[in-house]
């Protein structure tokens, strides 16, 4: 601790190294570190040594450091005579015996590589650990500013706007570059076979789209791709319930997918699907490739069959009692409930979801994925990845779990009609498994998006992959398609970058579509709420370190009083002070103590966040803009500009001051704003005339506010950029998503529906049945539970 304490101060790495290796030759223990002194007498306490170099330097010794040695010399003592005694105990010694298998220390490496990381108090994911940390004010309160802060932006500002040229449009098809930061972003494919709710919204395609558009304001030379997943069980469970070929689902799913993202304002460089030629052909050369280097290994497996339907049920064909938690509504491959993978053959009471009959176990041959084989491969490529890149915690932690058992085959084959074909003659019957298959799409649409697809896929050393999603896709994204890359030997870009969130909740449930409940894509826009705003509750609540939930009160909440009164209210002031004082040109400024102070303020705002950005924490680095702006409404409402307008010359000058200023922040904060709502970023450069160069020069390097409005510079026209949510209008859309109440009192009543909806589109007689199978019984529960006979009275004029 005192060599770290020793370490924040210039100068001292000198002595720190001649600290590190003298040794007190007297001792029959020689003892590090050590400080051999011109008297010839040595210094061993670590603490004497730190504040020995402190006078030898001239500089005194701070309250903070005094503050850490005290810490080191107490508390951090009395830890380690507690481990000490811990570690003298039979019990403990024979534990670490166990553990570490004779291997020492060494042993323990790997072993700790496969535990899950530890969530820390004290520096949370949420807070960037920077060297200015320890000056963040606690709530409420103001952070310091120093002089030296405050003349350092100053001069930044006075430089004003450089001559770069405006970020040209993108021109398609775009390649990674010599000179360039090369980023390839991917958002988890999306399952081609529903409506995506916000939180499939915010989990993969909205994330990603900030962290794009973001990093082309830094000047990175960005490819962000994406494309519905259209092959697998769950397409064909879809194409059966709606009476229409899987082809048709995709082409109509595709649609309403692209509709919805187009809606949210996704900037994707390319959408595509991976129901094309270009995914039969790479996902099947990545195929030949693992089986060639015999990667690959057969295995009969037992499955289950309906004999009703008269064939295998791939995973989501069927549904059970989940074996690990009980939940009643657990998949054939994963359970929803407690994210366990699950072989189908192990549900309990499982049950075919076409016929509803229970299937039986029968045997069936397979191709499967030689995962230990690939182990210790994958092992050396996760240090890598996950020590040099930016992985969330809960993407390393799930990892770790798949890691610490040790790997097992992984099945890529099904017994399905709808999939890429196996090339493979004694599985012609068969098809790939969707994850084996899925993210190989992200290749199949970069092929589909530009013939040069490999400069982006086999090019490691000059491209950054990375990969957006939800927390559940995480073990296929860091383990079974990693695995398929290395084990096919092509030279492939791994993901470098591994971001993941926790679920987003509706209210206090979760998202239904068949019980109503919840805010789907198609149905956003029907509210008449911007998307802009959508973006920017979905993004205020982005589950990030935790789960978190969509709330319309909150959402009113944060427009009326982040967006509306904060934001929106700075500025909009800023504005309309340079149109009715300054006849709409921006005023000269001169800058007092109290405007540099603003300015390092702001400055000191931009970097953080810039550094959160960085490292993709985009829920934090969005509290940051609300800073500024909060920063700004303080800054005018303290000079009131409308009265000093209406004084002296000197009171008129400083109402200039704070105007220029304040609409200077305005234009940063528009740049800011662009990852996040691109509407309304738009709009204020608008408004503010803003010149095309604002873009490049705010974010250059770890960040740059500058005049970019000089004193008489003409703005445009000025209006609001908000309209409040009213209560009536939330409580109206709270209650039309809320769920079918009808449906809570009556259960089967939208069962009925269903039926009816089902026999409209002419639907399979088998799936009709087993609709109106479930409906009777729920008749029959809802008697019961009333205390009727559950048994129908028969009708008059028939017989019985």
């Amino acid at each position: 601790w005192s060599v770290h304490v020793l370490s924040w101060y210039p100068g001292f790495l000198p002595q720190l190294r001649e600290v590190l290796v003298k040794v007190v030759p007297f001792l029959s223990r020689p003892t590090l570190p050590a400080l051999a002194l011109p008297s010839g007498q040595y210094l061993f306490s670590s603490n004497a040594i730190c504040r020995y170099l402190f006078e030898v330097n001239g500089q005194e010794c701070s309250e903070l450091c005094d503050q850490w040695l005290e810490w080191e010399a107490t508390v951090l003592q009395s830890l380690k005579a507690w481990f000490d005694r811990v570690a003298a105990m039979n019990a403990c010694q024979s534990a670490a015996q166990k553990v570490l298998q004779g291997k020492g220390l060494q042993g323990m490496k790997s072993y700790m590589q496969r535990q899950p990381a530890p969530q820390s108090s004290q520096c949370r994911e949420t807070q960037p650990c920077n060297s200015n940390s320890a000056e963040v004010p606690e709530e409420g309160g103001e952070r310091v500013v120093s002089e030296e802060e405050m003349e350092a932006a100053a001069l930044t500002w006075s430089k004003g706007l450089n001559t770069c040229p405006p970020a040209t449009k993108k021109q398609h098809p775009i390649l990674p570059q010599e000179d360039k930061r090369n980023v390839l972003v991917t958002s988890a494919l999306p399952y081609v076979n529903n409506v995506p709710h916000l939180g499939n919204i915010i989990g993969c395609v909205l994330s990603a789209d900030v962290f794009s558009r973001y990093g082309r304001l830094r000047g990175w030379n960005m490819l962000f791709v994406c494309g519905t997943d259209e092959y697998g069980t769950a397409t064909e469970n879809k194409a059966r319930e709606e009476g229409l070929t899987p082809q048709q689902i995709c082409d109509k799913y595709h649609a309403v997918h692209s509709s919805i993202y187009k809606w949210f304002q996704i900037d994707f460089d390319y959408f595509g699907r991976t129901t094309t030629e270009k995914q039969t052909e790479i996902a099947q050369d990545i195929f030949w490739r693992l089986h060639e280097r015999d990667f690959l290994i057969e295995d009969t497996v037992e499955q289950l069959r309906c004999e009703n339907c008269q064939r295998f049920l791939a995973d989501r064909f069927v549904e059970g009692i989940c074996p690990h938690c009980s939940y009643p509504e657990a998949r054939g491959d994963q359970c929803d409930k407690c994210g366990r993978l699950i072989n189908a053959v192990d549900l309990r009471e499982p049950q075919c979801k076409v016929c509803r009959q229970t299937p039986v176990i029968r045997s069936s041959k397979h191709l499967f994925l030689d995962l230990p084989k690939l182990e210790s491969q994958l092992e050396q490529w996760l240090e890598k990845s996950t020590s040099t890149g930016d992985w969330t915690a809960n993407a390393k932690q799930i990892t770790r779990s798949w890691l610490r058992d040790g790997l097992k085959p992984r099945c890529i084959t099904r017994d399905l009609k709808w999939g890429t074909p196996v090339p493979h003659a004694d599985f012609k019957e068969k098809v790939f498994y969707v994850w084996f298959d899925a993210p190989i799409g992200y290749l199949s649409i970069t092929a589909n998006y530009t013939s040069e697809w490999e400069k982006w896929w086999k090019n490691p050393h000059q491209v950054e992959l990375y990969n957006f999603m939800a927390k559940d896709n995480v073990p296929f994204h860091s383990v079974v398609f990693p695995c398929s890359l290395l084990g096919a030997q092509d030279n492939y870009t791994l993901v470098n970058h591994l971001i993941a969130t926790e679920y987003l909740n509706y209210e206090d449930t979760k998202f239904s579509k068949s019980r109503g409940v919840g805010v789907f894509g198609d149905m956003a826009k029907d509210t008449g709420i911007p998307s802009d705003v959508w973006r920017f509750y979905l993004l205020y609540v982005r589950p990030e370190g935790q789960d978190s939930a969509f709330s319309w009160a909150d959402m009113a909440l944060k427009n009326n009083s982040e967006l509306l009164n904060n934001l929106g209210n700075f500025i909009n002031r800023a504005g309309m002070f340079v149109t009715k004082f300054f006849e709409g040109c921006v005023p000269v400024m001169e800058l007092q103590e109290e405007d540099k102070k603003l300015l390092a303020l702001v400055s000191w705002e931009l970097q953080q966040y810039i550094q959160l950005m960085d490292k993709i924490k985009i829920r934090d680095a969005l509290k940051h803009i609300l800073n500024i702006s909060r920063h700004g409404n303080q800054y005018i409402q303290v000079n009131e500009p409308w009265k000093k307008i209406k004084g002296g010359d000197s009171e008129r000058q400083r109402a200039g001051t704070v105007t220029g200023v304040s609409v200077n922040i305005a234009c940063l904060l528009s740049v800011m704003l662009f990852p996040y709502m691109p509407a309304v970023s738009q709009t204020i450069r608008d408004q503010l005339n803003a010149p095309p160069s604002c873009i490049n020069t705010m974010l250059e390097g770890n960040g740059t506010f500058v005049c970019s409005l000089s004193a008489g510079h003409r703005i445009g026209a000025v209006s609001p950029l908000f309209q409040k949510l009213e209560a009536d209008q939330i409580e109206a859309l709270k209650k039309k998503f809320g769920g079918h109440s009808c449906c809570t009192a009556h259960p089967g009543c939208g069962g009925g529906e269903k039926v009816r909806a089902l026999k409209a589109q002419k639907a399979e007689k088998a799936v009709i049945t087993a609709e109106v199978a479930k409906l009777l019984d729920l008749k029959k529960q809802l008697a019961l539970a009333e205390g009727k006979n559950p048994e129908p009275a028969p009708q008059k004029g028939k017989k019985k």
